[in-house]
């Protein structure tokens, strides 16, 4: 199993950011999920967020929530996400569940870590769970040995980066934008200060979300952040296919497009 901390020390070592994917699980069938993001993967990705579908996606913008749409449609469960992440964590890439906190409580709190740990995760990425009602999965993570990333916004006052850094065990995840997940044109200019307000508050890598969608743009990022994370434009790739393998190729080309760029 590769760690996180593994990831951002050799992504350090090689003066570079680390460059984070997202898919969610059951998306575009359970196991091309799997071979979707082994294919990102081998062409360049260092870590991967398997998605949880939920049918209240807060966060989620347009693309992301038609994925996980059709993965729901496709009957995928807890136990399906768990398997995704025990297949591509074959692959060598530290591997995370980004849930809403809903699915987890459900679940069970303990169980889940514990359940997410067997199957060779390293972490979860919560996004609208708050410092102030995570004790509970704290405590579980903790115990099953996996860690925890939280989210800051532009918005965030400096009180409320420190609160949410001090949660957090993998990296800290700083949404570029106010706004849905979903590739755009620019990538927002304020997280850059967002990432330099965080790091006031923490030696955690700090990575940067929403708005990535091309190698010029993860270059960008990737200049003052740890981490470049990019979602949707994976997605996107994988809707427009024809059929799943062109949908591999074609992941597997804006992979290497995005390692490429962090590597700039």
């Amino acid at each position: 199993m590769t760690t996180l901390q593994a990831v951002f020390d050799k992504a350090r070592a090689e003066d570079r950011a680390a460059l984070v994917g997202y898919l969610p699980a059951g998306f575009p069938t359970k196991d091309g999920a799997v071979a979707a993001a082994t294919a990102m993967v081998e062409a360049g990705c260092d870590v991967i967020e398997i998605g949880l579908p939920y049918s209240d996606p807060l966060m989620d913008g347009p693309t992301i929530q038609d994925a996980v749409h059709r993965s729901l449609i496709n009957g995928t469960r807890i136990a399906d996400v768990m398997r995704t992440v025990e297949g591509v964590a074959k692959s060598g890439a530290a591997t995370l569940v980004m849930t809403y906190w809903n699915p987890i409580d459900r679940y069970g709190a303990e169980r889940f870590a514990r359940d997410l740990a067997s199957a060779g995760g390293v972490g979860t990425i919560t996004p609208d769970l708050t410092p102030e009602e995570s004790e509970p999965w704290l405590a579980a993570s903790k115990e099953a040995g996996i860690d925890m990333v939280f989210l800051v916004a532009p918005s965030s006052p400096d009180e409320r980066i420190s609160r949410v850094a001090a949660c957090c065990t993998g990296f800290v995840y700083a949404a570029s934008l106010m706004g849905v997940t979903g590739a755009r044109e620019s990538v927002s200019s304020a997280a850059e200060g967002l990432v330099k307000r965080t790091r006031a508050h923490t030696s955690l890598p700090v990575c940067v979300g929403l708005g990535v969608g091309t190698g010029a743009q993860a270059a960008e990022v990737a200049a003052y952040a740890d981490g470049v994370i990019v979602g949707s434009a994976f997605i996107r790739r994988l809707l427009d296919a024809p059929d799943e393998k062109s949908g591999l190729a074609a992941v597997r080309e804006l992979a290497s497009e995005l390692a490429q760029g962090v590597r700039r």
